[in-house]
């Protein structure tokens, strides 16, 4: 067996080999989740994007990555710190982002030596070529040997399975954690696209801060998250409540009052309102034959936000629309980003390097 090994190491050569051992991956780094798609094998990893630091003497390491890091997230004593790496979509921390990208091309490839793949990551559209050099850079830092980059809606169009490359139009609008891009698109193109920084995070603070205000009730980022998958919702809809547990303001005592939905809808409308106002914007901004085709073809919803109960009515309602969600909203961004790597050829006028 190690003669075979040796053998075929002389006959493809180290480059080759590398290669050859190092497969090629798609990276939906997002600022909640990194989720990361192996050419041939689909989504292989789906995990928060979260990084555990320890400080010892001055020295700072990598403790945890991921899932096991998000259980850390304001739990953590005062010489660890539980970081996201990523703020709106883009890189915060750039020597956090390269150990949390090299641990997971580590994880995926499950070995150390010759993890040295191709990369393609998308991006925001409203990322600056700076920013975008840095996402780059981090992942040539952590071992890739080349990195390119595609535009989040291009990639979550392509994962819905929208006709982008025919000449009708075509609208998605993705709400990840960090950013809501939306984006019109035809014959291969964006015709018109805006990027918000404003999604899944922008609604957590929200429900922080209407809780604090109507209930004098101080919840986490964390909890905030459960509240919003819980009974989160664009269009009150029922009458469902939730107990919810957290520090009273005044007294600093552990307190519980019960949530109703009507309260979720109340405390994102803020954030939902800017989300319509950048879809009415992109309608505005779409030519008219293009606009006759959205009549038809409507827009499709993907990532976290889209899981929001209601927001395809609210949406619909607003712009008069037809709404659908994607068949997987979480996952779309990242499948579509592999098709793209799979088919490189087809989609390579859309695939970038800085």
């Amino acid at each position: 067996m190690r003669a075979q090994q040796l053998e075929r190491i002389n006959m493809l050569g180290f480059d080759k080999l590398k290669r050859y051992w190092s497969q090629d991956m798609a990276i939906d780094l997002g600022t909640a989740n990194t989720l990361v798609v192996v050419k041939g094998k689909g989504v292989v990893l789906n995990e928060p994007s979260v990084v555990a630091i320890i400080e010892d003497k001055g020295k700072k390491a990598v403790l945890a990555v991921g899932d096991e890091a998000k259980t850390m997230l304001g739990r953590t004593p005062g010489n660890i710190s539980a970081v996201r790496p990523l703020r709106d979509g883009v890189i915060a921390d750039f020597v956090v982002t390269e150990e949390m990208i090299k641990h997971f091309i580590k994880k995926v490839h499950k070995r150390k030596a010759f993890a040295n793949p191709r990369i393609l990551i998308c991006v925001p559209t409203g990322s600056t070529p700076v920013e975008r050099k840095a996402i780059q850079d981090s992942a040539l830092a952590a071992g890739a040997r080349k990195v390119q980059l595609i535009e989040e809606p291009i990639a979550a169009a392509i994962g819905a399975g929208l006709p982008i490359q025919e000449a009708t139009g075509s609208m998605v609008v993705d709400i990840g954690g960090g950013t809501t891009e939306i984006a019109v698109m035809s014959l291969g193109g964006v015709v018109y696209s805006k990027s918000l920084r404003v999604a899944g995070d922008a609604m957590d603070q929200a429900i922080i801060s209407y809780m604090r205000k109507k209930f004098n009730l101080l919840v986490g980022e964390a909890s905030a998250e459960k509240i919003k998958k819980e009974i989160g919702t664009a269009i009150s809809s029922s009458g469902n409540t939730y107990l919810m547990k957290g520090r009273d303001v005044r007294s600093g005592t552990p307190k519980e009052i019960t949530l109703k939905e009507e309260d979720t809808a109340e405390a994102l409308s803020p954030i939902l309102g800017q989300m319509l106002s950048g879809i009415k914007d992109a309608l505005e901004n779409t030519p008219p034959e293009l606009s006759a085709d959205l009549v038809d073809m409507g827009l499709v919803l993907t990532g976290g936000g889209a899981l929001l109960k209601n927001i395809d009515k609210l949406i619909s309602k607003e712009t008069g629309l037809p709404v659908q969600i994607a068949d997987d909203p979480l996952s779309c961004v990242a499948i579509g980003t592999g098709k793209a790597l799979e088919q490189e050829q087809t989609f390579s006028t859309m695939l970038t390097e800085y």
